[in-house]
């Protein structure tokens, strides 16, 4: 289980460090070819999104390789998941039904990482 997890987690914190990053350091415009939806939200928000995709990939490898309060892995994965769900709702109502496959398969990752967490819990 620990190879598992430690393999679900390498996977989501490479793409959330690099996606959580870019929307925390790239302007409106240089998001805009990858975000249509990026002129209907404060740009704040799209600022904080990047952040707690960031926290949350942290999340998922720092705690239990440090040994320090390693239920925040599990709180990390718990919180991606619910990005997800917030990128689902967002691309649903967009009617962007092309583009979600991604967000149900980081879902069901961030899902995985988080009943993995529990192993060690």
């Amino acid at each position: 289980m620990s190879v598992a997890y430690w393999i679900v987690a390498a996977v989501l914190a490479v793409f959330y460090l690099y996606s959580g990053g870019t929307k925390m350091v790239r302007s409106k415009e240089k998001l805009r070819p990858m975000m249509g939806w990026i002129d209907t939200v404060p740009m704040s928000f799209v600022r904080g999104i990047g952040t707690l995709e960031v926290l949350g990939a942290l999340g998922l490898i720092l705690p239990p390789l440090t040994g320090i309060a390693p239920v925040l892995a599990l709180v990390a994965a718990i919180g991606l998941a619910v990005v997800q769900v917030g990128g689902l709702a967002l691309h649903i109502s967009r009617r962007e039904f092309k583009v979600i496959g991604l967000n149900i398969f980081l879902l069901a990752l961030a899902c995985v990482a988080a009943w993995l967490a529990t192993t060690w819990l």
